[in-house]
């Protein structure tokens, strides 16, 4: 069968396009940027598309010649993410139908029927609803919450658990979830696609235990072997308020958990469980909450997480590359050039530029960095703790801190372009050159201002340039003659 996925560069689609793959399809992906699965290891074996779901034409080019879409697509982080997504859904419906697909199959969100649901729920809600009424055999699937490694659900889970011995606690840790774990999300996934064509119809899916999150929090502090959790209820605390706080807490920045707390107010517990009998369980049945945190947790410390919620760019982050010197011309571009040469070889260079951020740092002036990664989180951006999927790889599209990978050629550049609250657009470029008989490595940070508060936030840091970006050049020469064994120790 040939199959369209939307949404191949998120956290779920980027699991779906492998488990297609080796279930004997046919995938193309449609995508707004290309560039964000050209190192991804699947992407030989599909065909890549770019296109934007809000594009009628776009959607009808991208369906055209398919037998199944999966559509996995939300703008959850954007503002009126709810308009988008309806746009986006009415569009694909409309095009699915004139193309004559067989099959869609959408992943929603678990939701009481009788409820008031929060904005993000009730969006989710109404995309499934669009698509069932397409005229397209539809499967909705809705989950409550995915215990996978790299899941916005459960790096929030586990770093409160982890972070906070005492926990204060609003009544909403009280309510009843039933997760499930990714694996068994992607086995309902890519088996509703060859359902009849008599089945078009909302699934709930979840896994065999019902919980409270306050008992996911406890449960996950035995599996880990951490001690028991202190709680202290504290009825006043608002979804609202909640978001902040996991805000500090945690890497998931307050855009992405206002509405992951807001679907928490309500009890998600799956209402049916009918996809067992049309789909089937997995081989090896439905994982337990323990086991599926066990196996999340043996991905995260074995570096082994194909994909992550940080893959999505945050709402208001630039999309165009950086422009090239010669072709600019739309007014002040700041630069910050610096450069060295070592006698450390280019590949041990190499070495330590691809595996900057996340726990190694940024090789200069820690505090700094911590300040304006505190600052960037207060405000409402991702800060610094959004780490790194890969302790030693990189791969265009991956989040780094509060960078995104915007170009990479291994060996010899890194371009990152940042993805903080700042008036304007910046990047960092490192550069690795072999020189003589030995490398020169050569940095450069640029900055489009945006208006006078760009110029003015560019000016009250430029005199922290020379600590931040000069040390950042000298300590990253010194860690790979280290590491050639040309250095001190």
């Amino acid at each position: 069968m040939r199959i369209l996925v939307t949404g191949a560069t998120g956290y779920i689609g980027g699991r779906v396009v492998p488990a297609l793959l080796d279930a004997g399809h046919q995938v193309r992906c449609l995508v707004r940027d290309p560039a964000k699965l050209r190192d991804v290891p699947w992407a030989p074996a599909v065909d890549i598309v770019r296109g934007d779901l809000t594009a009628e034409e776009d959607v009808r080019s991208a369906v055209d010649g398919c037998d199944a879409l999966y559509y996995l697509v939300h703008s959850l982080q954007s503002r009126g993410f709810a308009a988008r997504d309806r746009r986006a859904a009415l569009l694909t419906a409309q095009a699915a139908r004139e193309a004559g697909l067989r099959r869609i199959v959408y992943l929603g969100g678990l939701h009481p029927d009788s409820a008031e649901l929060s904005e993000h729920l009730a969006s989710r809600a109404e995309v499934g609803e669009i698509l069932l009424r397409s005229g397209v055999p539809t499967a909705v699937l809705q989950a409550a919450v995915i215990i996978g490694s790299g899941s916005a659900s459960f790096e929030m889970l586990r770093y409160l658990t982890e972070r906070l011995p005492v926990m204060v606690t609003p009544k909403w840790v009280h309510n009843r979830v039933q997760p499930i774990a990714i694996s068994d999300v992607l086995h309902y996934l890519v088996g509703c696609v060859t359902l009849p064509a008599e089945v078009s119809r909302t699934f709930d899916i979840g896994g065999p235990d019902v919980l409270t999150y306050l008992a996911m929090m406890r449960r996950y502090a035995e599996v880990t072997g951490l001690r028991p959790r202190l709680v202290v209820p504290v009825p006043l605390l608002t979804p609202r308020l909640s978001s902040h706080w996991v805000n500090l807490v945690t890497p998931v920045p307050r855009s992405l958990a206002t509405p992951l707390i807001e679907s928490l107010v309500h009890e998600v517990v799956c209402a049916e469980d009918d996809i067992r009998r049309v789909v089937g369980d997995p081989p090896d049945g439905l994982r337990d909450y323990p086991t599926s945190v066990s196996l999340a947790l043996a991905r995260v410390r074995a570096a082994n997480v194909e994909t992550r919620w940080s893959g999505a760019s945050p709402p208001g982050a630039p999309a165009d590359p950086l422009p090239s010197d010669p072709s600019w011309s739309g007014g002040s571009v700041f630069q910050d050039r610096r450069e060295q040469d070592t006698e450390a070889p280019p590949e041990e260079v190499w070495r330590v530029v691809e595996g900057i951020g996340g726990e190694r740092g940024w090789y200069s002036f820690p505090l700094a960095w911590a300040v304006r990664g505190w600052v960037d989180r207060l405000v409402g951006g991702v800060g610094l703790r959004r780490g790194r999927r890969d302790p030693a790889r990189l791969h265009v599209g991956d989040a780094l801190d509060w960078w995104r990978v915007e170009e990479i050629e291994r060996g010899t550049l890194l371009r990152l372009r940042a993805e903080m609250r700042v008036p304007g657009r910046a990047w960092l470029e490192l550069r690795v050159d072999p020189h003589g008989s030995g490398t020169r490595y050569r940095q450069r940070a640029v900055f489009l201002p945006h208006g006078l508060p760009g110029h003015l936030y560019w000016w009250l840091v430029w005199p922290f340039h020379g600590v931040v970006f000069g040390g950042m050049v000298h300590n990253i020469v010194r860690a790979a003659e280290r590491g050639a064994g040309r250095g001190p120790r």
